[in-house]
């Protein structure tokens, strides 16, 4: 009776969560990371057994740990690709405010680990770095405040977003970081260069930047010993840069062979800060040229698809965590090799860590969900619309 009255409704048809993902998914960049992941696995089992034997622990301690964290993180790449743009907002907006808290709190309750620098919180079994987490969140806000400006009686994003910045980079100087606070400027001005920004505003900010640099070089004994070290023709061959560099000049272009390295024998970080030392001393310039190849397909692949976009949000947040997972790549690789002075930062999903793996999954995930395929017609159809 009811459909005599009112005629019948066909049922939509909706497609499969699963279904839908793996259709429009980027799946050359989601390859590149799991070969990543792999070569971390990889390159683990051969640095991290001699750090275990000194440690008196299993010999395959590490490696089972960055398994571990390694799920985990893949786990989280795979629930953030599944949100939209408005869900990937609300959970940026979200985890950059605990991880803002957490960056405060952190001179009355995190520690140093002997480092001389306050950046982590020490749980007993695990410790986690704030700053990690901060800076897809970051990317994430940075985005939306500088989206919500383009609209019409929309707020002064880009100016929000500065301030929030400055807020940022004081407490990571207190730390003091300085490589992730160029890392976090870097990914802002990023996004602010192409949400419209304006030339005189950013030579403006790189002259901020250059000032601030020599404030620190000048009261800051920890930044100005690395720039220091940098700047010095002679290398100590004893020091980590000295035993980095002399495992890849060995490596040449195949390798001594796998399980021949003598870096990781003698380098203490070999694991985390200068794996790709391992990488080029055992697998030569080849595996190092690979690694390259894999960091810089997740990167243009992404900004190839986020050209295409027309939500502003989606376009600057994209664009911001693909240029800040690709400059960290380089940054490690780059002080590995002597072009950039020590920044203790990890190589995403290859070298062993816990916050830093969990954080670059994070990281991907939201980038892997806003470069999702999504119908939205032609760019003309706007011009059609406006007449």
């Amino acid at each position: 009776m009811t459909e005599m009255v009112y005629g019948s409704m066909p049922a939509r048809v909706q497609e499969p969560v699963l279904s839908r993902w793996w259709r429009t998914i980027d799946k050359w960049s989601l390859t590149a990371i799991l070969v990543l992941f792999g070569i971390g696995l990889l390159l683990g089992l051969a640095a991290s057994v001699p750090l275990a034997s000194r440690n008196g622990l299993p010999p395959f301690y590490y490696v089972q740990r960055e398994a571990a964290f390694g799920v985990m993180a893949l786990i989280a790449m795979f629930g953030f690709s599944l949100l939209s743009p408005n869900a990937i907002r609300r959970a940026g907006v979200m985890g950059f405010g605990l991880a803002f808290v957490a960056l405060v709190c952190l001179p009355v309750l995190g520690t140093d680990f002997g480092k001389g620098a306050v950046r982590w919180y020490s749980l007993g079994f695990v410790s986690f770095q704030p700053s990690e987490f901060l800076k897809p969140g970051f990317m994430i806000v940075a985005a939306w405040l500088m989206a919500a400006s383009t609209e019409v009686a929309g707020p002064p994003g880009k100016w929000i977003s500065f301030g929030v910045l400055l807020v940022i980079v004081g407490f990571l100087a207190t730390q003091p970081d300085f490589g992730q606070t160029m890392l976090v400027i870097f990914g802002w001005g990023v996004i602010y260069f192409v949400a419209g920004a304006r030339m005189t505003w950013i030579a403006l900010i790189f002259g901020i930047i250059g000032v601030c640099g020599n404030f620190a070089y000048h009261h800051s004994q920890h930044f100005a010993r690395r720039i220091d070290g940098f700047l010095n023709a002679d290398v100590d061959p004893r020091s980590q840069i000295g035993y980095a560099t002399n495992a890849i000049q060995e490596g040449g272009f195949f390798g001594v062979g796998v399980g021949n390295g003598q870096v990781k024998w003698t380098l203490p970080d070999a694991h985390t800060d200068f794996i790709i030392a391992v990488a080029a001393e055992e697998y030569g310039l080849i595996l190092v040229l690979v690694i390259l190849s894999l960091y810089g397909l997740v990167v243009i692949r992404s900004l190839l698809r986020l050209t295409k976009e027309r939500d502003p949000f989606v376009r600057l947040g994209g664009t911001g965590l693909a240029c800040i997972f690709g400059v960290q790549a380089m940054i490690n690789i780059a002080v590995a090799v002597r072009l950039l002075p020590a920044k203790g930062m990890t190589l995403p999903f290859v070298s062993y860590g816990g916050s830093s793996v969990i954080a670059a999954g994070i990281t991907v995930g939201m980038l892997l969900a806003l470069t999702r395929s999504r119908p939205q017609g032609q760019i003309s159809d706007l011009f059609r619309r406006g007449r």
